[in-house]
């Protein structure tokens, strides 16, 4: 990763990494008079690690999650599972590559996989409309919901979208129409559902894969009714670049949109730990761990009976929103 692809806020330890691989790679040249440098660089960047990643404020993990590095849906794919055939389609318009879904196997399970699909690339990011989905992606979700009651299989949903594509086709075509049918759909559903925040979980877009009997999130992803932004412009009245930025800071505290906060309020069951330095620093391991977490909920929701799979689902979505 070049780097002009990290974050301001982790350049002390990019330096530090540099450091220390110069350091490292002079004792392999015979340089032995550093040896002692490179245990102390090495404790050096263990603690700038530490002070950096250790107290990320709200928005400076909100810039992590959108980090164009980390992992998205088929990233995952690619490493926890075997076997995965893409279905397309949602037989009543178009395919909508903003989501993606298909068949499976997750260790000993088969398994329906859904999730949003951002680019990489500048070409592929326009291609799929920057993982923000049309109507046609969320019935193409809903097909995919339905196979997954049809033959029985546990559906894992990965949740990564700044929000339902919010234009005059999207609404033309009942974007609120297919949003609330994938909720009425998922509450229903007797195979047990997962959703995982890998990245941004946004608006309507994100809550319409969030109906789950357990939801998992990275600990460096936001799950939000609205982007810091979109609430500062709202509610600041801040249009230009520069005040929106430094009123999204305010909002980002305000929202209370990480994983922790989440997991404190009770609308997160888990957060799951991100390789040091965030998920786009190593694909590999973060796809582990979400595999592990994963494959745990699956265990314990596929030993419970239709009923107690539907009433749990129910409680939990009844005994969100408490305050005090």
């Amino acid at each position: 990763m070049s780097s002009n692809q990290y974050l301001d806020f982790e350049q002390p330890v990019i330096e530090a990494e540099e450091e220390l691989l110069r350091l490292r790679a002079a004792v392999e040249n015979g340089d032995l008079s550093v040896v002692n440098d490179v245990e102390k660089s090495e404790r050096k960047l263990e603690k700038l690690r530490e002070d950096v990643y250790g107290n990320l404020s709200p928005y400076q993990r909100v810039r992590l999650s959108r980090h164009l590095e980390r992992p998205f849906t088929l990233d995952y794919v690619e490493r926890m599972t075997t076997g995965f055939v893409e279905l397309h389609g949602d037989r009543l318009f178009g395919d909508d590559p903003a989501i993606v879904g298909g068949l499976a196997k997750l260790n000993n399970h088969r398994v329906m996989i859904v999730g949003h699909q951002r680019g990489r690339s500048t070409q592929e990011r326009v291609r799929r409309n920057f993982g923000m989905p049309q109507p046609e992606g969320n019935r193409k979700a809903q097909r995919l919901f339905s196979l997954a009651e049809k033959f029985k299989l546990p559906l894992i949903q990965f949740v990564d979208t700044q929000g339902a594509y919010p234009g005059m086709e999207g609404e033309a075509r009942g974007q609120a129409e297919a949003i609330a049918r994938n909720l009425l759909i998922l509450s229903g559903l007797t195979v047990p559902i997962i959703s995982v925040v890998i990245g941004e979980g946004g608006s309507g877009g994100a809550l319409a894969l969030g109906v789950c009997d357990r939801l998992l999130m990275l600990e460096n992803a936001i799950y939000s009714v609205i982007t810091p932004e979109g609430c500062a412009s709202i509610l600041w009245g801040k249009s230009d670049a520069d005040n929106v930025g430094e009123y999204a800071k305010v909002a980002s505290e305000s929202l209370k949109l990480t994983a922790y906060e989440l997991k404190d309020t009770g609308v997160v069951d888990e957060v799951v730990k991100e390789p040091v330095g965030g998920a786009h620093r190593d694909h590999d391991s973060a796809a582990e761990l979400v595999k592990q977490s994963i494959a745990k909920h699956l265990f314990e929701l596929t030993s419970m009976s239709i009923d107690e799979l539907l009433e749990q689902r129910y409680q939990k979505f009844r005994h969100i929103g408490g305050y005090a």
